[in-house]
């Protein structure tokens, strides 16, 4: 499958180009490669200014590394366990 990509110019400091072109080095693919991982990962992230408890939240759900699946079987063990526990007992 062929991709798709846009041509463009950006005038950065040298400190920046050198430092992209460590990380392209180090891992071991083209400058350009190196450039749109590392927009990627900073698009990843949370907005500048956004709260703390958020930007802490994001980070922890990350670290987890949970699948969809993961999430749902947790999610519903944890409904069972309240039920449980408040003597609630439903049936789907």
């Amino acid at each position: 499958m062929a991709t798709t990509t846009v041509k463009t110019t950006y005038a950065l400091d040298v400190e920046t180009v050198r430092a992209l072109e460590g990380m392209a080095r180090r891992w071991g693919v083209s400058r350009s490669e190196a450039l749109r991982r590392t927009i990627r990962a900073a698009a990843r992230e949370p907005a500048p200014g956004a709260p703390k408890t958020l930007a802490a939240l994001g980070a922890l759900q990350r670290s987890l590394d949970l699948s969809s699946g993961s999430a749902a079987r947790w999610a519903r063990q944890t409904k069972l366990e309240r039920r449980t526990a408040s003597g609630r007992h439903e049936s789907k």
